[in-house]
């Protein structure tokens, strides 16, 4: 065999998972830049604010990640369905989610009403209370649109065409960043709104992306290659099977992002400060979390294509590249976040307060930032592997396990040493790093049985 030949077809996976991921990763960075700037704008405004804002937006999104979770389970849809050939059965699937995503946005707007009793439950102080109230409502008031959004990019994602949703995202990120700070600060013709500005302009470029990708969905030459507006009608045993497989891998996503949620509540209840560092932490570990959901992604559509025309060597192959480019960020990071972690904290200082005054945060922010050192080689490769399980549609697994580590190994621990025994910031991130860990384990552990080599979300070929 000419040597020549046989590096390139070594390089060929990588060269797909570059391929695909890449612009995912871009895309799940450009929202992680635009969550990263609002956060700092909302530090530099004030400390209450930063306090606020990501108990809010990890609360809202909670609520979000169920529905949003299931909308973006049509990538492995239209994934399989591109791989097996049935490319007709495209734009049936796809307004199987435009449907469930209107009916998302209806259920999302209903949590207004929840939200300040919600929020008392927190236990954090009133001023953080009303900030957080007003944050969580304009979220999920404007949530349907994210979610259609969502559903639309699927379109693109699946078939391996991510470069568009890329660029939408960046258009997003571009419209949000001057926007938000305007918007908070009060700047040129726009009102001071603080927090209530800062949420305003998220829903404002969630508006825009979903406008922009539907223009770009719905042309003639889609409906005529993928039935995208011809094939409209609801059907109920596509919409059934989307929710079979859906519902899980969103429960899984959902159980996540609660354990989380509660984890950050608790830490709320140590004290204003430990919440104000765990969230400004958690805000820069946000530099791995995005695009390694990029990568999630990219796994599911390469797994699932892969599938679809029955090459698990390919899929195998997608999934080795994707572990070693990952690896290769992830080493990167470390040496960030354990060389210059100052540099990262001073970021999210408020304007009015000194170096001196900051001091205690930022000293706390570097011990937090090496928990985050730890755990996150384990959290790359757990994404990794629940992407592959996605891509095959070996949810059920994945929301049983992982709703079982949830409670066991992060919502109970850290509610009995923080509300019985008074543990401090230290064991509760402690319980975080435990808990990437066994999330890891169990979905590695699945990985290597092999099952999802055999599972199909379309049913077999001959089916429409």
């Amino acid at each position: 065999m000419d040597p020549q030949f046989s590096v390139q077809k070594d390089l060929k996976p990588y060269r797909a998972v570059l391929r695909v991921s890449l612009p995912l990763v871009v895309s799940m960075s450009s929202t992680m830049i635009m969550e990263f700037t609002d956060r700092i704008f909302l530090a530099n405004y004030a400390l209450d604010a930063i306090a606020a804002a990501l108990p809010a937006g990890i609360t809202a999104f909670l609520f979000i990640s169920f529905f949003l979770g299931t909308a973006q389970y049509l990538n492995v849809f239209v994934a399989q369905y591109t791989g097996s050939g049935r490319l007709h059965r495209v734009g049936a699937v796809l307004w199987q989610g435009i449907y469930f995503s209107v009916l998302s946005g209806v259920a999302m707007a209903g949590l207004y009403f929840l939200a300040e009793p919600l929020f008392r439950l927190g236990g954090h102080s009133p001023e953080v209370q009303a900030l957080e109230v007003i944050y969580f409502r304009i979220l999920c008031l404007g949530s349907g649109i994210l979610i259609i959004g969502t559903s639309l990019s699927c379109f693109f994602s699946g078939r391996g065409q991510t470069r568009p949703v890329m660029i939408l995202n960046m258009i997003g990120t571009l419209f949000n960043i001057p926007l938000d700070y305007a918007l908070i600060n009060g700047i040129w013709i726009f009102p001071e709104w603080g927090i209530r500005g800062a949420g305003i302009a998220t829903v404002m470029s969630w508006g825009l992306v979903a406008f922009i990708f539907a223009l770009m969905v719905f042309t003639r030459k889609n409906d005529r290659d993928f039935k995208v507006i011809s094939q409209r009608a609801f059907e109920p045993d596509l919409f059934g099977r989307l929710m079979r497989y859906g519902i899980p891998s969103a429960v899984q996503f959902c159980m996540d992002i609660f354990a989380f949620t509660f984890f950050i509540l608790m830490v709320g209840r140590i004290g204003t400060l430990e919440l104000a560092v765990t969230n400004i932490v958690l805000s820069i570990n946000s530099l791995a979390f995005m695009p390694m959901m990029g990568f999630s992604l990219g796994t599911s559509t390469l797994v699932g294509q892969a599938l679809g025309r029955n090459r698990v060597d390919q899929a195998l192959a997608a999934t080795r590249a994707t572990i070693h480019i990952v690896l290769f960020y992830i080493f990167l990071l470390l040496i960030l976040f354990l060389f210059l972690p100052q540099p990262l904290l001073e970021l999210f200082r408020p304007n009015h307060m000194t170096a001196g005054g900051y001091a205690a945060i930022r000293e706390a922010g570097v011990i937090l930032l090496r928990f985050v050192s730890v755990y996150l080689f384990f959290d790359a490769l757990y994404m990794v592997c629940i992407g592959v399980l996605k891509g095959a549609g070996d949810t059920r697994f994945i929301m049983w396990s992982i709703g079982l580590l949830s409670l066991l190994v992060m919502i109970l621990p850290i509610y009995v040493g923080v509300e019985i025994f008074g543990a401090g910031l230290y064991y509760a991130w402690s319980c975080a790093t435990c808990f990437i860990f066994f999330l890891f384990a169990v979905s590695f552990w699945r990985y290597l049985q092999g099952r999802w080599k055999t599972v199909r979300v379309i049913g077999q070929p001959a089916q429409t």
